[in-house]
């Protein structure tokens, strides 16, 4: 039987949070830049550590640099339930994006302390380091470690452009933690803006996702030679450039051929020697694949690497073709799912299942632990953009069905 009067979070202070979270990096178009490891990171972590300290937690760093705010339960030996996402961003990044769950983690746990409510097992929230992958590739790898999809030495291995690596990184900013790598959790659950159209188009206030897009992410070479614009007859010349746009295109057409679930991107182009009267000799770029179906996603795979091969023979060139990350499509746990779908009806919100096309922390965790997502809407499906924007009201629709589901999950219940 549902309660009456389910227990509500305190919107207003998680927007609060969420503004003066925004503060820390904020660009020209009211974005936020906090790329992983940097001061502006390392503002943003000291913040959170200050505010999960407050509400009487106490607070432990991993290896990779994961944060985690604790508040004892009844039973402390007892594995936990955790809610986060991260806090780093894109470069021109929005004001919501990983953040939102961060906070909605640490309002969950100021709620309880508001009511007085206690719960059998510990909560806590969790901040995971390095999920954009925009600084230090791949993305998520932080939580990779801490699932046993990556080893420890992997992760603080992974450098920037500038070959910083990710564990002189975070020596530097202060956050090498002491505690080791993974450990027993009940349940995780990641609060995170949508980041497409469906649910702000249908006017749906939570999605409750089933499952997670596989991804595969390549990184690509193209070698041709380096020779003059103007002497160099066009039938004679090895244009890695040239053979980039072809590859360019061919990705467009492999996820066009696998429409309408398929994504097929890429990201990243770097023209050597980028100077305008040099036939380009190395040309590097990136590709990314999603799709729900495991299958159609290796068939994306097997498309790629056989255009790549025809367009190398093509334009008599060299080709270095590495997937540097994989994960199959994710399917969530069924009982964590219930709890969404449950705090969304306690609440009275119109909800429908999603399923989550970006990568997220919580899809490496599913892998060691039962894990669901809520979504919230944002304003026409923008994310990874400044102008990225949500209603408060939706921030707090999403807060009050995460305080659901963890009740009932740390509490042992189906339902309060």
């Amino acid at each position: 039987m549902q309660n009456q009067h389910p227990p509500k979070i305190n919107g207003e202070r998680l927007w609060q949070s969420l503004m003066e979270m925004a503060r820390i990096g904020a660009t020209e178009k009211g974005g936020s830049c906090r790329l992983a490891l940097t001061d502006e990171d390392k503002a943003g972590r000291d913040l959170f550590v200050r505010w999960c300290r407050a509400a009487g937690c106490s607070v432990e760093v991993d290896r990779m640099g994961n944060i985690f705010a604790r508040r004892a339960g009844n039973r402390p030996e007892l594995s936990p339930v955790l809610v986060g996402s991260h806090l780093d961003t894109q470069p021109t990044g929005g004001r919501f994006d990983g953040v939102y769950g961060v906070l909605t983690g640490l309002e969950i746990i100021r709620t309880l302390n508001d009511l007085e409510l206690q719960t059998e097992r510990s909560v806590e929230a969790v901040c995971w380091t390095n999920e954009e992958g925009s600084r230090f590739a791949p993305a998520m790898v932080a939580s990779g470690v801490f699932a046993g999809v990556y080893d420890l030495d992997y992760g603080l291995s992974r450098c920037d452009e500038i070959g910083q690596t990710m564990g002189e990184e975070l020596e530097r900013i202060g956050y090498a933690g002491a505690q080791e790598m993974g450990r027993p959790l009940h349940a995780y659950f990641e609060a995170h803006i949508e980041q497409g159209p469906i649910l702000v188009e249908e006017g749906t206030t939570i999605g409750i996702v089933t499952d997670a897009q596989g991804q595969r992410w390549y990184e690509l070479t193209l070698t041709g030679v380096e020779s003059h614009a103007g002497p160099t007859p066009m039938d004679r010349r090895r244009d890695s450039l040239l053979g980039a746009a072809r590859v360019i295109s061919l990705v467009n057409q492999i996820g066009l051929a696998h429409a309408p679930l398929a994504c097929a991107t890429v990201g990243m182009i770097d023209s050597h020697p980028n100077s305008r009267n040099v036939i380009p000799g190395r040309t590097f770029l990136t590709v990314d694949f999603r799709h729900p179906d495991d299958q159609v996603l290796a068939e994306m795979d097997q498309a790629l690497r056989q255009g790549v091969s025809e367009i190398t023979i093509e334009g008599a060139l060299e080709s270095e073709l590495d997937q540097i990350f994989y994960y199959a499509p994710v399917p969530f746990d069924p009982t964590c799912v219930a709890a969404v779908r449950d705090g969304a009806a306690e609440n009275g919100y119109a909800a429908r299942e999603i399923v989550a096309g970006a990568g997220h922390d919580a899809c490496f965790i599913a892998q060691t632990a039962p894990t669901s997502m809520v979504f919230i809407p944002c304003v026409d499906g923008i994310s990874h953009n400044e102008v990225e924007d949500i209603d408060p009201a939706w921030a707090t629709a999403g807060a009050n069905v995460m305080l659901h589901a963890v009740l009932g999950k740390a509490s042992d219940r189906p339902s309060l």
